[in-house]
């Protein structure tokens, strides 16, 4: 409406009053809803033509969507492992901070679990104990058979002696038993050294070994017991979160509700605008946005990032092959935005739709002086077109709020 008012004042208007004052035509003879057409003809198709070039312009250098929303992401409260609630310590809309209790779930099997596994931990514990005292016995079986050795030495050398000597007092028998009873002795004590060393292998390295299974078994229950208990990752609101003691929650099919962080959606927008706009829409480019939420109230934004795939094309295996002509309909370019000024945006709700306008501008080509006069009165003429785009969005918010509390039927 704007374009076409703007072109009929230098096109149909000097066509009318040509035709009216130079040529003498009055309003109900020469000039009739009949012959307007005629008499207009080249008024009319140059406001037609010359309409139609300023929409491309404007539409084309300054982009505008209805698809601008300040999208977050909820974080679902979910148990690591299913289980029965025993204890509820929050309540639904209430807000919390990270690594607050959230519920608590049956935990007496893993209790039992725990309790088992520093039974054991106290058993090698007692185990030790009793290998130290058994290691203090072998020590002891070791110094008995070492003098019982010393003995029975000196008693073959006394007998060997004598029968060196050629004496009647020791017989060849006493010496062969004597030999017999050193060689006993030897394997006694080699016997009592071999029990030492087992004992001590036993306190070195069999019941530590033991002792650092039980503990890591005793650890293993201590984390299935903490995952009984749900605390909060981030600090937020707690939404749909109806749960009640008796109710069952489980990873997979039972969440116990939604967590709305509370930076989520806060200052940070994201707009979808077509396709045919890409090599417009840059970083650094300047836009407007107006929400429902916020009425009669233009924000000022800037462009932050442009993402450089578009989601309708992205492809998924499956047991079918991919055919284009059943491919959705053509994708936006997803463009992510924040306020030009800080804090403009805080009392926008997250999740708001709003109307959004980008806005090319050509000042840093018009101030370097490297273009012609006809480059720069292109880039007038773009940068200045879009005042065109700029009233329609302030239009569009006047009356935004009576579409949809009046018009829109609901």
């Amino acid at each position: 409406m704007f374009e076409f008012l703007l072109c009929s004042m230098i096109t149909i208007l000097p066509d009318y009053l040509y035709r009216r004052r130079v040529q003498k035509k009055e309003w109900g003879r020469e000039l009739t809803l009949f012959s307007i057409w005629y008499e207009l003809r080249w008024g009319l198709s140059a406001c037609a033509l010359l309409t139609i070039c300023i929409l491309t312009v404007v539409f084309y250098y300054h982009p505008s969507t209805s698809n601008v929303a300040s999208a977050f992401r909820t974080v679902t409260i979910l148990p690591e492992s299913g289980g029965r609630v025993a204890e509820v310590a929050v309540q639904n809309n209430q807000r919390v901070e990270a690594g607050q209790l959230l519920f608590r779930l049956d935990d007496s099997l893993q209790r039992a679990a725990a309790e088992t596994a520093q039974r054991q931990v106290e058993e090698i514990d007692a185990s030790i104990t009793v290998a130290q005292s058994e290691l203090a016995s072998a020590d002891g079986l070791v110094t008995e058979a070492e003098g019982a050795l010393e003995q029975a030495r000196s008693e073959l050398r006394r007998a060997e002696d004598l029968v060196s000597r050629n004496s009647s007092v020791v017989s060849q028998s006493e010496v062969d038993r004597l030999r017999n009873q050193l060689a006993s002795r030897e394997g006694s004590l080699n016997a009592a050294i071999a029990n030492k060393a087992a004992v001590e292998a036993k306190i070195t390295t069999l019941l530590p070994a033991q002792k650092a299974s039980a503990e890591a078994a005793l650890d293993q229950a201590n984390i299935a017991l903490a995952k009984t208990r749900v605390y909060a990752g981030v600090s937020g609101t707690l939404e749909q979160f109806a749960l009640q003691p008796g109710d069952y929650v489980s990873a997979i099919m039972r969440p116990a509700g939604l967590l709305v962080p509370d930076f989520a959606g806060r200052g940070r927008f994201v707009a979808g605008f077509e396709q045919i706009s890409t090599q417009v829409l840059k970083p650094g480019m300047v836009a407007e946005i107006s929400c429902a939420s916020k009425p009669f109230t233009v924000i000022p934004m800037v462009i932050t990032q442009i993402q450089d795939v578009i989601a309708t094309g992205q492809v998924r295996p499956t047991d079918q092959l991919l055919d284009s002509r059943v491919r959705q309909a053509p994708g936006t370019i997803t463009v992510y935005m924040e306020p030009l000024f800080e804090g403009t945006t805080d009392d926008i709700p997250p999740g708001s739709q709003c109307l959004g306008n980008a806005y090319t501008s050509h000042h840093a080509q018009l101030a370097s002086g490297d273009a012609d006069f006809l480059t720069s009165l292109v880039y007038h003429t773009i940068d200045t077109v879009g005042v065109v785009h700029a009233a329609g969005l302030r239009l569009r918010s006047l009356f935004m709020p009576f579409q949809i509390l009046v018009f829109s039927g609901h």
